[in-house]
């Protein structure tokens, strides 16, 4: 879902860049060493699955991974996504540097609101048949968040991005479900070989 250079407004570009070094200083403030490994290791698990997309307008679409490492890391995602941003506009040319802040906020603030509602669904229902639908949502609602902010940046910035904001939209529905199965199905199989690693706490009742 990266933004192309040279499209959004300066003050959109701004905004990005300031509210990214604040959610990367929190981020960093949170991650242990345990949770620095994880980092890195989500890190590269959304550099890959992000480097296969389909052009878009002004922008992309492709899978993304906001639901896992939201679930996973929460407000460390804006690291981990920074990182592999980075990487990709250097190596790559996919986004850019002055969009990196802009594409980094659209989508760890996805993941961030992504955990948030994990964790609030698993605190009601706290059985894998909540776990499941928890793990769905985060990765259904991760993808559907980051494209509405990317869309909002898109609208924001110019009058006639409009229509390019509501095609990037729909173009991300299919994709939200499948990160919604993908990181239902990662977190039942974690349930079930490794319910020690599960994010958040104890192992979910049957």
């Amino acid at each position: 879902m990266h933004i192309a250079e040279g499209v959004l407004s300066p003050a959109i570009l701004a905004s990005g860049y300031a509210l990214t070094c604040v959610g990367t200083a929190i981020g960093v403030r949170r991650l242990d060493n345990q949770g620095l490994l994880t980092c890195g290791l989500l890190a590269s698990v959304f550099f890959i699955a992000s480097l296969i997309h389909v052009p878009i307008g002004l922008t992309s679409a492709h899978l993304l991974g906001c639901g896992l490492l939201g679930v996973f890391l929460g407000w460390g995602a804006f690291p981990a996504m920074l990182a592999a941003l980075i990487l990709q506009a250097v190596f790559f040319q996919f986004g850019g540097i002055t969009v990196l802040g802009v594409n980094t906020l659209t989508m760890a603030s996805a993941a961030v609101l992504a955990s948030y509602l994990y964790r609030l669904v698993v605190r009601i229902f706290p059985t894998r048949r909540g776990l499941a639908w928890a793990a769905f949502l985060a990765g259904f609602f991760g993808v559907g968040f980051a494209a509405f902010f990317t869309a909002c940046a898109l609208a924001f910035s110019e009058e006639g991005f409009k229509a390019a904001a509501y095609a990037l939209f729909l173009a991300h529905l299919p994709i939200m479900l499948v990160e919604g199965c993908i990181t239902m199905f990662t977190l039942a199989a974690i349930a079930r070989m490794r319910p020690e690693y599960l994010p958040g706490s104890h192992l979910p009742k049957a």
